[in-house]
């Protein structure tokens, strides 16, 4: 990846007049902050819809692009909505929170009336759409229709037919319900529509867009739904195994993800033709693509479904480089990011080596090290006896003063084929980690060669941005020294994640020429 830097932001953070963030005015604004600021890259989260939970990783469709990212003062300047009908859909009353339940009530309306203005108006362009999406819209269409006739409960409880998509009463069901269909089909036409104008403007100006791809998709979903055979499941559609991570540092029971896990070998005799189609798919939207959970392609965790953690699971050896040998043709004209993060096995790293595509490092982890060496943690008598998980070599607490500077997270380490990050959507923001986390203070000052501990934030900023890696990427949270009410995720927590959104007056243009400043002395600019 060429050297630069840039800015972890999700399209629904952005400001907006009406709840969330949209492809509209406010992002093609952000472009321009990205590029008055001397930033290459704008790292975004999934862009499919999402459902239970709003979380971007767990979608109706691996394909689709949210509705709720349609611009409504788009559709009023097309002449599908008035303003007045715009101003309506007001989202929530808290500019820096998205509101999920009001945006979901109040943006369908109006989305639905500009549908009735515009389909016929559109449709030759719509038709054209169609057919080069038909691989997965049609069945997102239906998918989307039959939901709403179950009153959007999983497809694991719709009535047999539909739930094992028997084609012919699915077919019944979209010609009775022929206007919903096209309802779902105009709302990927307007959405892919704007969202192509938004990325042309972002590589006009010389900026990359970089796309995150879950690596599993969620049971209740088109892509499950419409190709069964591809993810293990049973004559009933119900999965066997689900996904997940074993217990480790973090959590006693593992992570229970509940997504179901891929037929590897089934996928193989296609040629991996479902996966080809996805990454080609990603591939027209993105600039580069974050594969996320990138060793569950070498091993993956998988559960007997109905297990209520993640505890009683087994590893399974995944497709390995197969895949990513049969992707080659789809992957020419994109760069790929392996999220690489965890527990990573001589294996894993083989195969991201293999692949030669940059991994992550994140700065937080290495005093994340510490920490834990400070808990006793890694304290043993004997090395050979610690298993530490983020360091090459292990220490007794009597090495530890010389060793403590191992880890692969801290700036003097990276490699240059990498991405580096304070923190990522994950994380805390740095500002609540350092007050959360006194006994490192000490740590990092000595790290940073700095007193006073209001300095370690940006001490913190300057020494990424100087470091060996091609690319780094910064939160705005982060940078701007935002508190923790301004976390994006906190993983394992159900509800209150994925609000966060930025403020007009956040990105000024003091903040735009210090970032520059800050980039060029780094020369990536």
């Amino acid at each position: 990846m060429e050297k630069g830097s840039g800015i972890l932001l999700h399209v629904s953070s952005l400001p907006s007049k009406h709840g969330i963030g949209t492809f509209g005015k406010e992002a093609h604004s952000f472009v321009k902050f990205l590029a008055s600021s001397k930033q290459k890259y704008w790292q975004m989260l999934p862009l499919n819809p999402t459902s239970y939970g709003d979380s971007p990783y767990q979608s109706f469709s691996a394909f689709a692009l949210n509705p709720y990212f349609i611009d409504l003062d788009i559709l009023v300047t097309e002449g599908l909505l008035t303003t007045k009908e715009a101003r309506k859909v007001k989202g929530g009353s808290n500019p820096r929170y998205v509101d999920y339940g009001k945006v979901y009530n109040e943006r369908f309306d109006a989305l639905r009336l500009a549908y009735n203005r515009g389909y016929e108006k559109e449709e030759a362009e719509i038709q054209k759409f169609y057919h080069k999406q038909k691989y997965w819209l049609e069945d997102y269409a239906c998918f989307m229709l039959l939901k709403g006739i179950h009153d959007g409960k999983s497809f694991q409880e719709w009535k047999r037919p539909y739930r094992l998509h028997i084609k012919s009463k699915v077919r019944e069901v979209k010609e009775a319900h022929l206007d919903e269909y096209k309802f779902w089909i105009f709302l990927q036409y307007e959405a892919f529509k704007q969202y192509k104008k938004l990325k042309a403007h972002a590589n006009r100006r010389g900026i990359k867009i970089i796309g995150d791809m879950p690596i599993y998709v969620s049971l209740d979903s088109a892509d499950v739904w419409a190709h069964p055979k591809l993810f293990q499941l049973d004559q009933n559609r119900r999965p066997t195994k689900v996904a997940g991570v074993p217990p480790d540092f973090f959590s006693a029971t593992g992570q229970l993800w509940g997504n179901p896990l891929y037929d590897w070998d089934k996928l193989k005799a296609m040629n991996y033709y479902w996966w080809k189609k996805r990454v080609q798919a990603a591939g027209k939207l993105f600039d580069c693509i974050r594969i996320d959970h990138f060793r569950g392609f070498e091993s993956y965790w998988s559960v007997p479904f109905g297990e209520e953690t993640a505890i009683n699971g087994e590893w399974v050896k995944g497709p390995g480089y197969d895949l990513f040998e049969a992707l080659k043709p789809v992957t020419k004209k994109v760069e790929i990011i392996a999220e690489d993060l965890g527990v990573i096995t001589k294996e894993v790293k083989e195969l991201k080596e293999k692949t030669g595509f940059p991994g992550m490092k994140l700065y937080q982890f290495a005093f994340g090290d510490y920490d834990r060496h400070l808990e006793g943690e890694y304290y043993k008598d004997d090395p050979n006896e610690c298993n530490g998980p983020d360091f090459t070599n292990c220490v007794t607490p009597r090495q530890f003063k010389e060793a403590k500077l191992l880890s692969p997270f801290l700036p003097h380490n990276y490699e240059e084929n990498c991405v580096a990050y304070i923190g990522t959507h994950d994380n805390d923001v740095e500002l609540n980690f350092i007050e959360e986390h006194p006994k490192l203070k000490s740590a990092m000052k000595d790290y940073l060669c700095i007193w006073d501990d209001k300095d370690i934030l940006d001490t913190m900023i300057g020494s990424l941005m100087r470091s060996r890696a091609n690319v780094v990427i910064f939160t705005p949270q982060d940078l701007l020294h935002m508190d923790k009410w301004t976390r994006m995720n906190t993983p394992g927590r159900a509800a209150g994640n994925w609000q966060f959104r930025l403020l007009k007056e956040d990105l000024t243009p003091e903040f735009a020429n210090h970032l520059a400043v800050m980039t060029k002395e780094a020369g990536r600019d």
